[in-house]
């Protein structure tokens, strides 16, 4: 962990070696139950992430209290036990060749720490690479936003899961998901799942191809549907890892966790191989 710092454009610089779940310490969710919150805007106050994540805050957020702070703010504020923090995290991945760089939704606390990178995650989630139109995200941000404070809450109850585990325990989730509709945008799929019919000869449950409009719709609502959210290039030059997570929009749960590198044989989408781990009994 090195080398961090604060930048201008709002996202905040980490290293870190696993692109895996992470699971923090028992006494480190202690320690976040006791914090005031503070969600970290984006310095332009008309971003799309500023109003969807003041939305979602003051709909969702239950598990601390909490207060909006400016990016200016930040480094100062970062320093003291009694805060956490709500950020966009841009990350990178130790001996990454490709340099490409993510940005992640996270939960960190506060203390006394050197630099940003030694601030404890207490949970995260890939929101997309750097540079991507947040078009392709924000209308997530609600379903995002309830996965972070779920998995806090479940961490705390089920002290047995590690970082190790964390992805097999939502995984075996799979069976469950077969009973609900999953909703797909088109052009987040693999050319050899790119239709419905395609999809259906290896996923025999219910899927809707739709737009993003609809599904944004879908998941202010609450609907009890399930829906992809895929973090991948979208057409810019960086082409690493593809996150493909299958979560639901009533209960913000995650239901498949799991991601590719990205080359000739596994494109920036879901993969048929993808679909067919969904169908596992």
């Amino acid at each position: 962990m090195k080398n961090v710092i604060l930048l201008i454009v709002f996202a905040f610089s980490i290293q870190i070696s696993s692109a895996q779940i992470p699971v923090p310490k028992p006494e480190l969710i202690q320690k976040f139950l006791k914090t005031t919150t503070c969600v970290v805007l984006d310095d332009n106050p008309m971003s799309g992430y500023n109003i969807a994540i003041k939305e979602a805050v003051g709909k969702y957020w239950k598990i601390t209290p909490y207060k909006f702070i400016k990016t200016s703010a930040y480094d100062d504020m970062r320093k003291n036990p009694e805060y956490s923090f709500l950020t966009i995290d841009r990350v990178f991945f130790e001996k990454d060749k490709t340099k490409a760089q993510y940005e992640f939704l996270c939960v960190s606390l506060g203390g006394k720490y050197h630099t940003q990178n030694d601030m404890p995650q207490i949970a995260t989630i890939p929101l997309s690479y750097f540079g991507v139109d947040e078009d392709s995200y924000v209308y997530k941000i609600p379903a995002l936003l309830q996965f972070l404070q779920n998995h806090i809450k479940l961490i705390e109850k089920n002290p047995n899961l590690k970082s190790g585990n964390i992805r097999k325990y939502y995984n075996s989730h799979i069976p469950i998901s077969h009973n609900k509709t999953l909703y797909l945008v088109k052009d987040e799929l693999s050319k050899d799942v790119n239709t419905e019919q395609k999809i259906k000869a290896i996923y025999p449950y219910p899927v809707v191809l739709t737009d993003r409009d609809n599904l944004e719709t879908k998941i202010l609502a609450g609907d009890d549907i399930l829906f992809l959210h895929k973090v991948g290039p979208e057409g810019t030059k960086r082409k690493a890892r593809c996150w493909i997570i299958i979560m639901g929009a009533k209960d913000a749960q995650l239901y498949y966790f799991n991601y590719h590198m990205i080359d000739s044989k596994h494109p920036d989408g879901i993969l048929s191989t993808d679909f067919k781990k969904l169908s596992k009994k």
